[in-house]
């Protein structure tokens, strides 16, 4: 699987998963929170910061009934209209650039999701080094087309799409001249839960489509996503706020700073421990070999004496023959002295002894 450059991060297997904090609509209609946001996060550890880049008129009609209410099962925003809670979450496009500007301040690497193509070259006059395409836009091909047609690394949610539907979007991005693209497992419920998480689908998409695939994670906790370490992930995307209790359009689902930096943490450490397939002691676990057991000499032995259950013994350290070894050498002769406390040989054995 090829690395994908973003910025200055190589993204791939052989490299720590690339962590991305996610502000949505948790800046509260405050430029100063979005921007306090941004410090945080790279405080916390984060490599990317992602933003979200569309207007309420673009993303739905102004209409209060019907299908455009959210669902009443949705416990965060029940009771809102879909335009209300787009104009309550929407980043303003001129704070873009500040907010852009205090990331790579930061040494973060910044960029967005765009849901039409007005919001798309928007972006392209920042000069994002990389495009999101959110789970909801995902079976939005005409989007994925001209996203794709702009030659960046894409990261796509696949919340909700049937196979098919991966492929089709897949095929749209490739069919466009773009050929990185990370896919994210996600799951569209906010939050979701581990049990629905179904992370076993990482190595699949991975197999299936020869790409690179990580996780966009709305789980309350960093359980899900170390462990989608181990699965190969080399993104993982989490939503990011400053402190839940203020509230927010995603507040419910975001990390705070101090579990954000956990995350970051441990889904190294998970990387790090995946290493190699190896077999035998690693040069760290040669310095634990004296708590192993092995034979060793328990009382002296003289040059033509015999070894017997009284003069050897199988104990700890583990620096002499290995206990399977003590039916074949009981009776066999040695070829030395041999003091109390030395760890047996084969060289120690009369060779016509040994050959018998």
């Amino acid at each position: 699987m090829n690395e994908i450059l973003i910025g200055n991060k190589k993204i791939g297997q052989n490299h720590p998963p690339f962590i991305i904090a996610e502000m949505s609509g948790n800046h509260n209609k405050s430029l100063e929170r979005a921007l306090k946001i941004v410090e945080a996060a790279a405080k916390a550890g984060a490599h990317a910061f992602k933003i979200q880049t569309y207007l309420p008129d673009t993303m739905t009609l102004n209409i209060r009934k019907n299908e455009f209410i959210v669902n009443p099962e949705n416990q965060l925003w029940k009771g809102k209209s879909l335009y209300e809670l787009y104009e309550e979450a929407y980043t303003p496009w001129e704070w873009h650039e500040p907010i852009f500007k205090r990331c790579k301040e930061f040494g973060m690497i910044p960029f967005s999701t765009p849901f039409d193509e007005t919001s798309l070259e928007f972006l392209e006059t920042l000069e994002v080094p990389c495009y999101k395409i959110a789970s909801f836009e995902n079976n939005d091909l005409p989007l994925l087309k001209k996203v794709a047609s702009k030659g960046k690394p894409i990261i796509i949610s696949t919340g909700m799409a049937t196979i098919s539907e991966i492929s089709e979007m897949v095929e749209t991005i490739r069919g466009a001249g773009c050929k990185e693209i990370i896919l994210l497992k996600c799951t569209s419920s906010y939050p979701a839960t581990p049990e629905h998480s179904n992370i076993r689908t990482i190595p699949y998409l991975k197999d299936i489509f020869q790409c690179q695939v990580g996780l966009s994670d709305h789980t309350l906790d960093n359980g899900v996503a170390v462990a989608s370490v181990a699965l190969g992930s080399t993104v993982i995307e989490k939503h990011f706020t400053l402190d839940r209790s203020v509230g927010g359009v995603d507040a419910a689902f975001s990390l705070e700073p101090d579990e954000f930096s956990n995350l970051v943490t441990e889904t190294y450490s998970a990387w790090k421990s995946l290493g190699s397939i190896f077999i035998g002691p690693t040069d760290e676990e040669k310095k634990s070999m004296q708590f192993r057991r092995s034979i060793y000499i328990s009382e002296q032995i003289n040059a033509g004496e015999s070894l017997t259950k009284e003069n050897i013994k199988i104990i700890r350290p583990g620096y002499g023959l290995a206990p399977k070894y003590l039916k074949l050498i009981l009776g066999k002769k040695v070829n030395r002295v041999i003091e109390k406390g030395t760890a047996l040989s084969w060289d120690m054995l009369m060779e016509g002894d040994l050959e018998e």
